[in-house]
């Protein structure tokens, strides 16, 4: 019995019941609907048929797993006829039969990521590049610290902290440029840095590139600095004998420079690197600064100084070469020396000019407080055995301690602790005539 059939013996059975009005009539249209899709069906089947007769071709069998309900091919007319996916997809399928899939990183936009489970989080600090600006606004600062303490240690720590990029160049080109406006002392701080960050942060190229820079820009260099050309010049030298710069770095400039400064400063490294190390070091081109030389050396320079001030009288220059000397915490030697030679010397020149060097070195604040008393109290201590040398030593101690004083250079305290010689006076007869002291 077919499926029609069953279904219209359902109808009659359902008919002979009694029906309420209302389920006759849903009744009835459920009818009215069964017909219509029989009607739809058997339509298709026809038309399927008759195209298929002027086609030449046998019909196919509608209840066949190739009918028109089972067939994968595209309905849309396109496509080369086979399985969707190569046959790996549909539902419940696991790819393609024989294929093995390798471990995949797991995805964080997966809705099932599980971050805990993927271990240890391990997160990286990113440093962004530095621009001009702010390259320059933490270069100077670091250089002029630097400057004060001289660990090129600490300065190397601080380059590792920033992002510098392909700006190496910049950080030896501000710090030699600063430097030529500094002292000697800075410049060999300077070319001692350059030595030591070679391996460290940056390579010879990279220093290299930084003084092409400032070859080129020397005509603005020499605005500020007119002996910028020759500086330059014992830089390149210097950090030449370092390893610091590519040891063809004078060839790649001859016969390539129009610039009369840069022309200048090449000159001046060729003729130091030429010199012989027995008739001059590039160890001390810049000669050794502040507290690096010697005692005696320094003391000697100071005798020099007041010697030639003695002589010209020249408050200012006698002012600047101490600070050349670079040594304000060694000044009590001045203030020493100087009165240990009004002592030795004769008439009231010297000691009136002592005073008056005393009291421009004590307005400008070369000598502090604390070195002029230091160096007043050191000719207390020896007035005892300088005295043996020079008699009047007492006389001319008190007569420029008072001065001093009143110019305002020494306190009432110092004053007052100026040792002073007991007057001479003559005894009864009964003594024989003879001086006590």
């Amino acid at each position: 019995m077919s499926s029609g059939e069953e279904e219209e013996d359902l109808i009659d059975g359902e008919v002979s019941r009694n029906w309420t009005p209302q389920e006759k009539a849903l009744h009835e249209a459920r009818i009215k609907a069964k017909a219509k899709r029989r009607l739809r069906r058997t339509s298709s089947r026809d038309s399927t048929r008759e195209s298929q007769s002027e086609a030449g071709e046998p019909a196919a069998d509608p209840s066949s797993p190739k009918g028109k309900n089972h067939d994968k091919k595209s309905r849309m007319g396109k496509g080369r006829g086979l399985p969707k996916k190569g046959g790996a997809g549909g539902k419940g399928v696991w790819g393609a039969p024989g294929v093995v899939y390798g471990y995949q990183e797991p995805d964080a936009r997966d809705p099932n990521y599980d971050e805990s489970a993927q271990g240890d989080t391990v997160y990286q600090k990113v440093v962004p590049e530095l621009d001009e600006k702010d390259l320059e606004k933490n270069i100077h600062p670091m250089v002029l610290e630097y400057f004060e303490h001289g660990d090129t240690n600490e300065v190397i720590a601080l380059l590792k902290g920033l992002n510098l990029g392909g700006k190496k160049c910049e950080f030896p080109s501000l710090a030699v440029s600063l430097s030529l406006e500094g002292k000697a002392s800075q410049r060999e701080l300077t070319s001692r840095l350059l030595s030591d960050l070679v391996g460290k942060i940056m390579t010879s190229e990279d220093i290299a590139k930084a003084f092409d820079k400032m070859l080129k820009d020397l005509p603005d260099l020499i605005l500020d600095t007119p002996e910028a050309p020759q500086m330059l010049g014992q830089f390149i030298a210097r950090a030449l004998a370092d390893h610091a710069l590519p040891l063809d770095f004078l060839d790649r400039y001859k016969g390539r420079v129009d610039c009369e400064y840069a022309r200048a400063a090449l000159d001046r490294a060729a003729v130091l690197l030429s010199i012989k190390r027995e008739i001059i070091r590039l160890d001390n081109v810049w000669g050794v600064g502040g507290g690096q030389r010697p005692v005696k050396h320094l003391i000697k320079e100071m005798n020099l100084l007041l010697k030639e001030y003695l002589l010209s009288g020249q408050v200012l220059e006698a002012q600047h070469c101490l600070r050349e000397l670079e040594v304000p915490h060694f000044h009590h030697e001045l203030v020493y020396e100087a009165i240990v030679m009004v002592l030795e010397a004769k008439g009231e020149n010297p000691v009136m000019m002592t005073v008056k060097l005393l009291k421009g070195l004590w307005e400008t604040g070369l000598v502090t407080l604390d070195q002029m008393n230091r160096g007043f109290q050191r000719v207390y201590d020896e007035l005892p055995d300088i005295s043996l040398d020079v008699p009047l030593a007492h006389n001319i101690m008190e007569k420029l301690v008072d001065l001093c004083f009143e110019e305002g250079v020494i306190t009432r305290q110092l004053r007052d602790a100026c040792p002073s010689r007991g007057r001479k006076r003559f005894v009864s007869e009964g003594d024989g005539g003879l001086i006590k002291q």
